[in-house]
């Protein structure tokens, strides 16, 4: 039996014949099947959703409680059997309710990562490898030269900033779902307990993150606040914000941004930003590498990002591989942007949340 028998790529996306659903389609689908909440994967106008309920509910902060026909929540380790295929939540460690799908059918297991991270993150369950036949993979950082630094230096380098001007707001652009919230998980464990003031585009998901259970301190919405408040604080905006007009009420601000795009530095100069901090949702390539390698898989397929490279370094350990070229996905700027149409998927552009 050949994988493909079990999940092949179609213009809508990952589509399984057998169980007739999509994983992360990026058009309307009768039945879909969404690893995790940014727009690039999770989009408004299926028939049926089966996703974790932290996925469920994020869509629904962002796309209204109508966003599908209905929906079927799945909790990590638990299986739902559709057509005959027995899928599997794992966590992936990208985002808060972020997880890998295993689709097992007559003895073949092929996992479907969405995105995926595999160091440590306060904000999200740790990914965990998922023993497979064929794992799919994303390479949004799939070049030798995406080399994370770990975090914990990073928010360093932005509190070394703070006391450096006192007397200057940093405004960190970081994506409203995800890498917002961890910055300031990051932040509070590095000690810094002074409130955090936020972007009203961040307000509900942040709120949401600290009902599940996540300590993020005292967060306060940047608008209405005094320019004294706001000297020598930090302010977490979406990327676009950060040369809006909105930013211009804050005092001589440090232009941040939170990405692991950062590394860079021409993307750093284009964007005139001052503190670049590189803090990244996704793997890097060492971490694209061991995780791929500890799945155990005979088989890599890589749906987006730096394809050509992940299946180059495959087939020089001899692992059979093959770039998917899916088109719609990477786009992490769109998480700022308004939500996708339901009937055409997003613009394409490698991203990082």
């Amino acid at each position: 039996m050949r994988p493909e028998d079990l999940l092949r790529p179609t213009p809508r996306g990952l589509h399984c014949p057998v169980g007739d659903f999509y994983i992360d389609p990026v058009r309307p689908v009768p039945r879909a099947v969404i690893t995790h909440g940014h727009s690039d994967h999770a989009r408004p106008g299926h028939e049926h959703v089966l996703a974790t309920r932290e996925t469920l509910d994020l869509m629904a902060i962002r796309y209204g409680a109508a966003f599908a026909g209905a929906t079927q929540a799945i909790a990590y380790g638990e299986s739902v059997t559709v057509g005959g295929v027995r899928i599997t939540a794992h966590p992936a460690g990208h985002v808060l309710g972020s997880a890998q799908m295993a689709l097992s059918w007559r003895g073949l297991t092929i996992v479907a990562s969405g995105d995926y991270k595999e160091t440590f993150d306060p904000t999200c369950a740790r990914f965990e490898p998922v023993p497979c036949d064929v794992f799919i993979s994303e390479a949004t950082f799939g070049l030798p030269v995406f080399r994370h630094p770990p975090a914990a230096r990073e928010t360093a380098k932005l509190l070394n900033s703070l006391t450096v001007f006192p007397d200057r707001a940093h405004l960190v652009g970081a994506y409203s779902l995800g890498k917002a919230q961890r910055v300031i998980a990051l932040l509070r464990a590095a000690g810094h307990d002074a409130p955090i003031f936020l972007h009203g585009a961040l307000a509900s998901i942040t709120a949401y993150y600290e009902a599940q259970g996540i300590p993020l301190g005292p967060v306060r919405p940047a608008t209405g606040a005094a320019k004294a408040e706001l000297a020598g604080a930090v302010v977490i905006a979406p990327p676009s914000a950060l040369t809006d007009v909105w930013s211009r009420r804050f005092p001589d601000p440090v232009a941040a941004f939170a990405s692991g795009w950062m590394r860079v530095r021409a993307r750093a100069r284009q964007r005139g930003i001052e503190l670049p901090l590189v803090i990244s949702d996704h793997a890097d390539w060492d971490g694209l590498l061991a995780s791929i390698t500890a799945t155990g898989c005979r088989e890599l397929w890589v749906t987006h990002g730096a394809e050509e490279a992940l299946v180059h370094w495959a087939g020089s350990i001899g692992l059979r591989a093959r770039p998917l070229h899916m088109v719609g996905y990477g786009e992490e700027e769109g998480e700022d942007a308004p939500a996708p149409s339901p009937a055409a998927p997003a613009a394409s552009e490698a991203g990082e949340a």
